[in-house]
């Protein structure tokens, strides 16, 4: 078989993608291309992106990415609710480590997930190639520990986000249902899944070509990618400039947008998005507020999270547990504090236990405080604003 042009090569996965994907962004299909490519390269990277197609409801072609990247990479296996033990033993396989796409994975990390945590372990585990599990094993009578190594590159769709865990080591794709004029060809698997194989051997072909080259290679990052999300982009930039072409500057494009994208929308990051409506929405120049009306007015901002978590409102507990996460300027967590309002005492929260954390943590606030319809009226002060703290 002769070896194709990286470039040309990558070229045409995409292409096939796009006939049978609706991707919400051009820097989706350049991510999911080299997702697929890198898979066949596993050994070369300390650790593996998870590729994660997400969205808020059904019917927004989350499995369909799932199936045509089943077509491209090597040793597919579909895990639709399959067991910790089952994947265990696969990835350990001599046989051929498998590429495991995880359908339904809000069914593992969801609020009626259950009791997933083999399962959860694995995928956190396996992210990275030193990453082994230890599990039980009968040996005649007796039980021994046996190492099970359990690297291997990860796909998953489901609805909703993913714990943190999981997010921070994702390319996250968040799906959407197709528009009226977004059109693609139905996919028929005795058809279309043939020219998805020969794809995949004509990628396997080009890896092995460029193994050498791709192995302990450290591409250069964009500029502001660094940390997780530059060791999730890692192996898909090294894939790219082992392609050429235009892929070296597609795959950065496509890597600054992506993480751009998932640290503002990142459900993990609800504490940095609680701080910075608390600033700009809800206190406002306000020197204190009681956590009753700071909830209310968090519940009432359009296109905010805290009217809906998991499937329930913002309450002074989640508030007071996401703040205690922070700490004030003489590095106390922060927390509700009796403060009196006319003639009664409430527990509530000053602007002064919230700057420390507002100056660390949050974007820089716009020229102009933002204001809201529903922002509450600011309380008058008492004179009596020495009072001990209390946890809220």
């Amino acid at each position: 078989m002769s070896i194709d042009n990286g470039a040309d090569l990558l070229d045409q996965v995409e292409a096939f993608h796009r006939r049978f994907n609706a991707f919400p962004t051009e820097a989706a299909y350049v991510a999911v291309a080299l997702w697929d490519a890198h898979a066949h390269l596993l050994d070369c990277f300390d650790s593996t992106p998870r590729l994660a197609f997400l969205s808020p409801e059904p019917g927004s072609g989350k499995t369909r990415g799932l199936e045509i990247c089943g077509t491209l990479v090597p040793h597919p296996m579909a895990a639709v609710n399959a067991s910790a033990a089952a994947l265990f033993r696969a990835v350990s396989m001599d046989s051929g480590r498998p590429t495991i796409l995880f359908d339904e994975i809000d069914t593992v990390f969801g609020p009626k997930a259950g009791d997933n945590e083999e399962l959860r372990g694995l995928i956190n585990a396996g992210h990275r190639r030193i990453g082994v599990s230890y599990r039980c094993v009968a040996v005649g009578d007796q039980q021994t520990v046996q190492p099970f190594p359990v690297y291997a590159a990860v796909a998953v769709a489901g609805l909703g986000w993913l714990p943190d865990t999981i997010l921070h080591r994702s390319v996250v794709i968040r799906m959407r249902r197709r528009a009226p004029n977004e059109h693609v060809e139905s996919f028929r698997s005795r058809i279309h899944e043939p020219e998805g194989h020969a794809l995949r051997d004509r990628l396997a072909a080009w890896a092995d070509s460029v193994r050498d080259r791709v192995n302990g290679a450290f591409p250069t990052m964009p500029d502001g990618v660094n940390d997780r999300p530059a060791d999730v982009w890692e192996p898909l930039l090294a894939v790219a400039d082992a392609a050429g072409g235009a892929w070296p500057i597609r795959a950065r494009e496509a890597c600054v947008e992506l993480v751009t994208a998932a640290a503002a929308g990142d459900k993990a990051s609800l504490g940095i998005r609680l701080l910075t409506d608390l600033r700009d929405n809800v206190f406002c120049g306000a020197e204190r507020m009681p956590s009753t009306q700071i909830v209310a007015a968090l519940n009432a901002l359009d296109e905010a999270p805290w009217a809906d978590l998991n499937g329930n409102p913002l309450g002074s507990r989640q508030l007071s547990k996401y703040l205690a996460e922070y700490v004030t300027a003489d590095n106390q967590p922060i927390k509700a504090r009796n403060m009196r309002i006319g003639e009664g005492v409430a527990k509530g929260y000053y602007a002064a236990d919230l700057t420390d954390a507002w100056a660390r943590y949050c974007p820089p606030p716009p020229g102009k405080s933002a204001t809201s319809a529903t922002h509450p009226e600011k309380l008058p002060l008492s004179s009596e604003n020495g009072v001990a703290e209390a946890g809220g």
